[in-house]
């Protein structure tokens, strides 16, 4: 027996936070009647799983893409304003993707992009504590004080933040560029941070989460991983 939840998130229909939407509004049905019950079960060998008249089936594979977002993609499927999204870039893909996390419209950098609605969910939740390295050019000086400050934690309006990595390339009265790594995944965390300690962010680039990096590709390309590289992040969320 197996959460309806799960089971559509393994399906690739959508993460399993949006799958659990989808059952809370009446979306989803088992063996023709309408569930909106959360925490039921189903038997995936036996039982009919139907959303917007489909029937669900389980994949054999799944697709698990890195991608280098250029800026200017918002990181969502569709988007109400007719802006352009990842999946824009991915149109020769035939499977049904979805972004693990996201990327401000601004920000570019290392995003992966998978029909794995189970896996997808797990990196994204903030119990897993994956490191994310980004590359970032504000204004104004970095001093040796504001750089200690982003690395205890720096009080936002949501909190204070967990302790980061800082590595200063450059510092100067005009500018500075740094990367910083954190195991948090806040919205629009690094230009928060930066901006509170009144460092305006004109360059944000995330370069690498856990042991992927966007060596090898340009803004735009993608990449498809390999089977070792899914399995080693299969095991960072088997905790």
């Amino acid at each position: 027996m197996e959460r309806l939840q799960k089971y559509i998130a393994s399906c690739g229909v959508a993460s399993r936070r949006h799958a659990e939407t989808m059952i809370l509004e009446g979306k989803v049905k088992v063996n023709n009647r309408v569930i909106t019950q959360m925490g039921t079960l189903i038997d995936p060998d036996k039982d009919k799983v139907v959303i917007d008249g489909k029937r669900l089936q389980l994949k054999k594979e799944r697709v698990y893409l890195l991608l280098y977002k250029p800026s200017g993609y918002i990181s969502t499927c569709d988007d109400p304003r007719k802006r352009r999204t990842v999946l824009d870039l991915v149109k020769d893909v035939e499977e049904r993707l979805f972004p693990v996390g996201r990327l401000d419209y601004d920000t570019e950098g290392l995003l992966l992009l998978t029909d794995d609605g189970d896996l997808a969910n797990k990196l994204a939740h903030p119990r897993y504590k994956i490191p994310k390295t980004y590359l970032v050019e504000v204004e104004g000086s970095l001093t040796a004080e504001k750089a200690a400050v982003l690395q205890d934690g720096v009080r936002l309006e949501d909190g204070l933040t967990q302790p980061a990595k800082v590595e200063t390339e450059y510092y100067g009265k005009e500018g500075s560029r740094f990367s910083i790594t954190i195991t948090e995944g806040r919205n629009r965390q690094v230009r928060r941070m930066c901006e509170a300690l009144g460092l305006p962010v004109t360059y944000l680039c995330r370069a690498s989460m856990g042991f992927l990096d966007l060596r090898g590709l340009a803004p735009g390309q993608y990449r498809r991983l390999k089977a070792q590289e899914v399995s080693r992040l299969k095991r960072y969320t088997s905790a």
